[in-house]
Protein backbone atom coordinates (compact mmCIF):
# COMPACT_ATOMS: atom_id res chain seq x y z
CA UNK A 1 0.00 0.00 0.00
CA UNK A 2 1.58 3.34 -0.95
CA UNK A 3 2.20 5.95 1.86
CA UNK A 4 -0.56 9.15 2.29
CA UNK A 5 1.49 12.11 1.38
CA UNK A 6 1.81 14.42 4.09
CA UNK A 7 3.06 18.05 3.46
CA UNK A 8 4.85 18.55 7.45
CA UNK A 9 5.92 22.19 6.63
CA UNK A 10 1.95 22.93 6.91
CA UNK A 11 1.68 20.52 9.86
CA UNK A 12 3.61 20.02 12.10
CA UNK A 13 4.09 16.89 13.63
CA UNK A 14 3.58 17.49 17.71
CA UNK A 15 1.77 13.61 18.70
CA UNK A 16 1.86 10.85 16.75
CA UNK A 17 0.84 6.91 17.20
CA UNK A 18 1.93 4.37 15.34
CA UNK A 19 -0.41 1.10 15.40
CA UNK A 20 -0.12 -2.42 14.43
CA UNK A 21 -2.93 -5.00 13.43
CA UNK A 22 -3.10 -8.28 12.41
CA UNK A 23 -5.69 -11.56 12.32
CA UNK A 24 -5.73 -14.40 14.93
CA UNK A 25 -4.46 -17.27 13.52
CA UNK A 26 -7.76 -19.66 12.64
CA UNK A 27 -7.35 -22.77 14.44
CA UNK A 28 -4.90 -20.97 16.86
CA UNK A 29 -4.49 -22.51 20.63
CA UNK A 30 -6.96 -19.77 22.03
CA UNK A 31 -9.38 -21.08 20.12
CA UNK A 32 -9.33 -24.58 20.84
CA UNK A 33 -6.91 -25.85 17.75
CA UNK A 34 -3.35 -26.32 17.70
CA UNK A 35 -2.00 -23.48 15.30
CA UNK A 36 0.81 -21.37 17.38
CA UNK A 37 -0.94 -17.93 17.69
CA UNK A 38 0.78 -14.60 15.97
CA UNK A 39 2.48 -12.31 18.73
CA UNK A 40 4.16 -9.41 16.60
CA UNK A 41 5.43 -6.34 18.17
CA UNK A 42 5.21 -2.16 17.63
CA UNK A 43 8.78 -1.00 19.01
CA UNK A 44 10.20 2.52 18.87
CA UNK A 45 14.32 3.04 18.92
CA UNK A 46 15.41 6.22 19.73
CA UNK A 47 18.40 7.77 18.20
CA UNK A 48 20.98 11.09 19.22
CA UNK A 49 22.05 11.12 16.30
CA UNK A 50 23.34 7.70 14.61
CA UNK A 51 23.71 6.57 18.51
CA UNK A 52 20.95 4.71 19.68
CA UNK A 53 19.73 5.82 23.27
CA UNK A 54 16.67 3.30 24.05
CA UNK A 55 14.18 1.06 22.65
CA UNK A 56 10.42 0.94 23.44
CA UNK A 57 9.27 -2.31 23.05
CA UNK A 58 7.17 -5.21 25.12
CA UNK A 59 9.86 -5.48 27.41
CA UNK A 60 10.10 -1.74 27.69
CA UNK A 61 7.21 0.31 27.54
CA UNK A 62 7.78 3.27 28.28
CA UNK A 63 10.83 5.62 27.67
CA UNK A 64 12.83 7.05 30.07
CA UNK A 65 11.98 10.45 29.90
CA UNK A 66 7.57 9.42 29.26
CA UNK A 67 7.53 10.34 25.83
CA UNK A 68 7.55 7.19 23.75
CA UNK A 69 4.94 5.01 25.47
CA UNK A 70 3.53 1.40 24.18
CA UNK A 71 0.26 1.14 25.12
CA UNK A 72 0.14 -2.40 25.47
CA UNK A 73 1.37 -6.23 24.30
CA UNK A 74 -1.41 -7.94 22.54
CA UNK A 75 0.18 -11.73 21.69
CA UNK A 76 -2.48 -12.92 19.44
CA UNK A 77 -3.90 -10.20 17.57
CA UNK A 78 -7.30 -10.94 18.84
CA UNK A 79 -9.42 -7.04 19.06
CA UNK A 80 -10.77 -4.64 16.13
CA UNK A 81 -8.27 -2.08 14.77
CA UNK A 82 -4.96 -1.33 16.18
CA UNK A 83 -3.65 -4.19 18.22
CA UNK A 84 -0.47 -2.33 19.09
CA UNK A 85 -0.21 1.02 19.79
CA UNK A 86 2.77 3.37 20.30
CA UNK A 87 2.33 7.26 21.43
CA UNK A 88 4.90 9.45 20.71
CA UNK A 89 4.73 12.92 22.18
CA UNK A 90 7.29 14.36 20.05
CA UNK A 91 6.80 18.34 21.65
CA UNK A 92 8.24 16.92 24.65
CA UNK A 93 10.87 14.57 23.41
CA UNK A 94 14.73 16.31 24.53
CA UNK A 95 16.11 17.88 21.81
CA UNK A 96 19.34 15.54 22.00
CA UNK A 97 16.63 12.87 20.71
CA UNK A 98 17.20 13.31 16.67
CA UNK A 99 15.20 10.49 15.37
CA UNK A 100 13.16 7.72 16.32
CA UNK A 101 12.66 4.75 13.70
CA UNK A 102 9.58 2.68 14.01
CA UNK A 103 9.40 -1.07 13.24
CA UNK A 104 7.55 -4.40 13.81
CA UNK A 105 8.86 -7.54 14.32
CA UNK A 106 7.29 -10.73 14.57
CA UNK A 107 8.23 -12.19 18.19
CA UNK A 108 6.72 -15.75 17.35
CA UNK A 109 8.35 -16.00 14.21
CA UNK A 110 5.83 -15.87 11.56
CA UNK A 111 6.86 -14.94 8.31
CA UNK A 112 4.34 -11.78 6.93
CA UNK A 113 3.28 -13.83 4.00
CA UNK A 114 1.14 -16.22 6.71
CA UNK A 115 0.00 -13.31 8.58
CA UNK A 116 -3.69 -12.42 7.71
CA UNK A 117 -4.35 -8.59 7.51
CA UNK A 118 -1.25 -7.23 8.68
CA UNK A 119 -1.04 -3.46 8.96
CA UNK A 120 1.17 -0.85 10.60
CA UNK A 121 0.06 2.49 10.35
CA UNK A 122 1.40 6.55 11.29
CA UNK A 123 -1.32 8.95 12.73
CA UNK A 124 -1.02 12.46 13.60
CA UNK A 125 -2.64 11.71 16.75
CA UNK A 126 -4.23 15.68 17.19
CA UNK A 127 -5.94 15.63 13.22
CA UNK A 128 -6.15 11.67 13.24
CA UNK A 129 -4.88 11.81 9.72
CA UNK A 130 -3.34 8.65 8.61
CA UNK A 131 0.10 10.02 7.59
CA UNK A 132 1.30 6.36 6.20
CA UNK A 133 0.02 3.02 6.02
CA UNK A 134 1.30 -0.11 4.94
CA UNK A 135 0.45 -3.63 4.52
CA UNK A 136 2.89 -5.92 6.19
CA UNK A 137 5.06 -7.26 3.08
CA UNK A 138 5.00 -10.88 2.19
CA UNK A 139 8.36 -12.91 2.21
CA UNK A 140 9.38 -15.86 3.09
CA UNK A 141 12.19 -14.45 5.51
CA UNK A 142 9.97 -11.26 6.18
CA UNK A 143 9.76 -11.50 9.98
CA UNK A 144 10.23 -7.53 10.62
CA UNK A 145 9.56 -4.13 9.14
CA UNK A 146 10.48 -0.92 9.33
CA UNK A 147 8.07 1.78 8.76
CA UNK A 148 9.67 4.75 8.86
CA UNK A 149 11.72 7.44 10.84
CA UNK A 150 10.40 10.78 12.65
CA UNK A 151 13.42 13.23 12.51
CA UNK A 152 13.75 16.43 13.35
CA UNK A 153 16.85 18.89 12.14
CA UNK A 154 17.06 21.69 14.47
CA UNK A 155 13.55 22.54 13.21
CA UNK A 156 10.27 20.62 13.56
CA UNK A 157 9.63 16.94 13.33
CA UNK A 158 9.02 15.12 10.07
CA UNK A 159 8.26 11.49 8.63
CA UNK A 160 10.12 9.92 6.41
CA UNK A 161 8.72 6.55 5.06
CA UNK A 162 11.11 3.67 4.58
CA UNK A 163 8.61 0.70 4.13
CA UNK A 164 11.45 -2.10 4.05
CA UNK A 165 11.31 -5.34 5.10
CA UNK A 166 13.81 -6.84 7.51
CA UNK A 167 14.72 -10.09 8.80
CA UNK A 168 14.25 -9.78 12.87
CA UNK A 169 11.80 -12.00 14.87
CA UNK A 170 13.04 -9.10 17.83
CA UNK A 171 13.77 -5.66 18.19
CA UNK A 172 16.88 -6.76 18.92
CA UNK A 173 17.62 -8.38 16.19
CA UNK A 174 16.35 -5.47 13.96
CA UNK A 175 19.16 -3.07 16.05
CA UNK A 176 21.77 -3.65 13.28
CA UNK A 177 19.35 -3.26 10.17
CA UNK A 178 18.26 -0.02 11.78
CA UNK A 179 21.65 2.77 11.23
CA UNK A 180 21.02 2.70 7.41
CA UNK A 181 17.87 3.99 7.93
CA UNK A 182 19.43 7.04 9.91
CA UNK A 183 20.33 8.67 6.71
Amino acid sequence: MAPAAYDSEQEPLRFVTMGLGWDPVRGGRLSGGSRPEIDLNAAAALYADAQLTEVVYHEHMLSRDGTVRLLGDNLTGHGEGDDEVITIDLSLIPPSITGVILLVTSYSGQAFDVIENGFCRLVDGLTRREISRFALPAGPDHTGFVLGRLHHDDGPWQFHVIGVAIPARHPVEAIPHLPQFLL
